[in-house]
């Protein structure tokens, strides 16, 4: 008998678990991307002991049929591509299909969904990757997916984790940027059982960062905008109030966050000589570039992406809040250290540029809304 076999399904999405499923952070990551490309309006998160106990979202986006619930436990099922040229023109936050079965391989995991029209929902029952039950329900239109025990099956990895203090403040973190990414959805986070962050659905950026961050931070924040088929748009503050710390770099490629290298290093260039060495600047920018100009498939948690003209994305940044910087005084920080913004400042117009890359590229084709997979 020869030694190379075939691993089974289980052992393979535990191992692909390893990647997809750092900590219960990087699971709400996974369910909340897949709810927000399934159209919702509205999602709740639910956490105990740090989501190590229990992680629970629920969306009312468009669900799945009773059919398509028990498939998305497959590896490597999806709803969201079927062509390699698809593949190349990412569109969704989600896409491998990798996600649900690897999270379902090391916890207790439930799924009750409904689609429009539906008579009832459908629960389905997972233990260590293996369907229990699947079941009628009473439900809403929309998916629900509980989490519970995470890594109870793989206890080198459980312990691992850090406490549940931590490992919630991971998960805040990562609503916080779904929540800038997508103001017009609504967000509530539950932790422990006292509501953490309780967002409506906004009109606006500026008062989604008011909802999450105060007055003090969202008053002062100036918008960016450049149009074309590389678009950016945005909020940055003035270098008076930069902060020791670089977490507030809030930073997104066609609705994804992301930590790219090219994109802090515009930003930095940009400010300049006007922020002391060690400081950094809030900022929030999205920018909207055609797909197939970024691969975003080089990194199993998607945060980290590869540009085909790395250039053409430094410029756009930089010249986009260099003008702002430029035209906007209270931007300046004073020779003594003190901040010359006041809140309450005037509100000052949108300042409409246009950064030509080096090839043009179509316009960025609308992203489909599509069920979880």
């Amino acid at each position: 008998m020869g030694r190379i076999q075939v691993l089974d399904d289980i052992l393979a999405n535990q191992i692909a678990a390893g990647e997809v499923v750092e900590r219960p952070a990087s699971a709400a990551k996974e369910i909340l991307e897949n709810a927000l490309d399934a159209g919702a309006t509205t999602i709740t998160i639910e956490i105990a002991d740090g989501g190590i106990e229990r992680l629970r979202v629920v969306d009312n986006g468009e669900g799945m049929s009773p059919e398509d619930a028990t498939l998305a436990l497959k590896r490597h099922a999806t709803s969201k591509l079927n062509t390699f040229e698809q593949l190349q023109r990412i569109a969704t936050l989600g896409f491998r299909g990798e996600a649900l079965p690897s999270i379902a391989s090391v916890s207790r995991l439930q799924i009750r969904t409904r689609t429009q029209g539906a008579v009832g929902a459908t629960r389905v029952i997972v233990e260590g990757g293996e369907i229990k039950e699947v079941l009628e329900a009473p439900g809403p239109v929309g998916t629900e997916i509980l989490i519970e025990d995470l890594f109870y099956n793989v206890p080198a990895r459980r312990k691992f984790l850090k406490k549940g203090a931590t490992e919630a403040t991971h998960i805040h973190e990562i609503v916080q940027r779904m929540a800038l990414c997508n103001p017009g959805v609504g967000f509530r986070f539950i932790k422990d059982g006292r509501t953490s962050i309780d967002l409506p659905s906004h009109a606006t950026l500026s008062a989604r960062v008011n909802a999450l961050f105060g007055p003090s931070v969202a008053e002062p924040l100036r918008p960016v905008e450049v149009d074309g088929a590389y678009a950016i748009s945005g909020l940055i503050g003035p270098a008076s109030a930069a902060r020791g710390t670089a977490r507030h770099y809030y930073t997104f490629i066609n609705g994804r966050f992301i930590s790219d290298k090219v994109v802090r290093a515009a930003i930095q260039a940009a400010y300049g000589q006007r922020l002391e060495r060690g400081r950094h600047p809030f900022v929030i920018l999205h920018l909207q570039i055609p797909p197939e100009a970024v691969d975003v498939n080089v990194h199993p948690a998607k945060t980290e992406v590869r540009f085909v003209d790395s250039g053409v994305i430094h410029r756009l940044v930089t010249r986009a809040i260099d003008e702002v910087l430029t035209a906007d005084p209270w931007t300046r920080a004073n020779p003594g250290g003190e901040g010359d913004c006041q809140a309450g400042a005037p509100e000052l117009p949108v300042r409409r540029s246009v950064v030509r890359p080096r090839q043009r590229c179509p316009e960025r084709a609308a992203m489909p809304v599509r069920p979880i997979g």
